[in-house]
């Protein structure tokens, strides 16, 4: 196997991973409603229909992610929504650890970092268009 065939099996597994492990969060979101985003936005004096774009971030854009189509700009609405998620829910936890003495903001970093490192790889050869 040549390292570029390694460099796209990679880029396929973190775009896989992210793509799944975000879209979970926007399932769930579908499944429960969305009354509670739209008031969270609400609460933070912005206009509730915003509330919506969290599906951008969290089932469109880790759709394009697993498939591979047009996977940058997938990345970058996970990237966005990931930054949203922190301004408008976890502000307060920025300087936190967690109970085993982690970062309590570890998880959404790294979804932050590995939606901005496919944002700048691309999806590799393994997906519907190389874009």
């Amino acid at each position: 196997m040549n390292a570029n065939t390694q460099h796209d099996i990679a880029k396929l597994l973190l775009r896989i991973t992210l793509g799944v492990l975000i879209l979970f969060h926007g399932l769930a979101k579908l499944n429960g409603g969305m009354g509670g985003i739209v008031h969270m936005v609400e609460a933070h004096g912005l206009p509730g229909a915003l509330g919506y774009g969290v599906l951008l971030g969290e089932v469109i854009g880790p759709l394009m992610l697993i498939a591979g189509f047009h996977a940058r700009i997938g990345a970058v609405l996970v990237f966005i929504n990931m930054v949203v998620a922190v301004l408008l829910v976890h502000m307060g936890q920025i300087g936190a650890f967690n109970d085993q003495g982690g970062w309590a903001l570890e998880l959404q970093a790294m979804y932050m970092a590995s939606a901005l490192a496919l944002a700048l790889l691309g999806p590799g050869r393994f997906s519907v268009n190389e874009r």
